[in-house]
């Protein structure tokens, strides 16, 4: 047996209960997995919620809703609505199923819904801006659903769009994607940052760094944070029942942000655009469940 995981099954005894949580004997839960892998020498750090079972059912509901919702604004968005719009389908839908629309109040936030348009990277709040043809947007939709939430967030080409812009939010998809697939029990959460930053990079692009991805499922936002640009190695695991957003926001120019005076509104600071795609995953034991997909 390998000396670090030896270490970790001396500290913790087949008959213990399981690091997860999940009120099991490690030997009838975590035992097997963690001495399969060697790298399996850490807990979860403190803060960290490593969800069970139920919890990760009722998280995925809602993540499903979550989805829903973003296909049905990808119904309907189209040249000529407003933000507005966008914000009263997505707080009707998200109520006639049960749910509550977790932005609406929350530090402030006034609106259901974030609308980022164009140089918007962020947290764009809904009001009378009518989309045209050529812009593009991001909508960013979380709901809570009989206490749990699910986030995600997809961007939406309004009419026919310059090339710059279509690659933007194509390479912007293809890194979430792409540190999507490095999620797997006991990898270093800094792989993720790595592959979205040199993905990004390779196409003429950066990585925003003033806002990330984040732990969620029993509220809004949880440990960790999570980093889309390279910081190396973090030295912190991803664990089975971990649950969290990538979330990665791509300039077409510099990675810096401004904020506007609303208090909310991250713009790019050279005007130029800006797109983000997210999901809410989860860790399993071989590798990662897209819970927003």
């Amino acid at each position: 047996m390998n000396f670090k995981v030896d270490l970790v099954m001396r500290k913790l005894q087949r008959n213990d209960l399981c690091w997860c949580g999940s009120g099991k004997k490690y030997k009838k839960c975590h035992m097997e997995s963690d001495m399969k892998n060697s790298s399996a020498m850490k807990r979860p750090p403190k803060g960290i919620i490593i969800k069970t079972e139920e919890q990760i059912e009722g998280i995925r509901k809602s993540c499903k809703l979550t989805r829903d919702i973003l296909d049905y604004v990808g119904e309907k968005i189209t040249a000529g609505i407003t933000t507005n719009m966008i914000n009263e389908w997505v707080h009707e839908y998200t109520i006639k199923h049960g749910a509550i629309p977790a932005p609406l109040g929350y530090n402030g936030f006034p609106k259901s819904v974030c609308t980022s348009i164009n140089n918007v990277i962020c947290h764009g709040i809904p009001d009378e801006t009518r989309l045209k043809d050529g812009d593009i947007i991001n909508v960013d939709v979380t709901c809570i659903l009989n206490g749990y939430y699910g986030d995600a967030s997809r961007m939406y080409i309004i009419g026919e769009a310059t090339d710059v812009a279509k690659k933007l939010v194509r390479v912007a998809r293809e890194c979430m994607e792409l540190a999507i697939a490095e999620v797997k029990p006991y990898s270093d959460f800094g792989v993720i940052g790595q592959v979205i930053q040199k993905h990004a990079s390779e196409n003429g692009f950066s990585v925003v760094r003033d806002y990330g991805g984040h732990g969620i499922g029993l509220k809004f936002h949880e440990e960790p944070h999570i980093h889309h640009y390279d910081v190396g190695q973090r030295g912190m695991q991803m664990f089975p029942g971990m649950i969290f957003t990538i979330e990665p926001m791509i300039n077409e120019g510099k990675y810096q942000t401004a904020l506007l005076s609303d208090g909310w509104t991250a713009v790019t600071v050279d005007g130029k655009l800006s797109a983000q795609w997210e999901h809410t995953v989860c860790v399993t034991e071989d590798g990662v469940e897209v819970l927003t997909a």
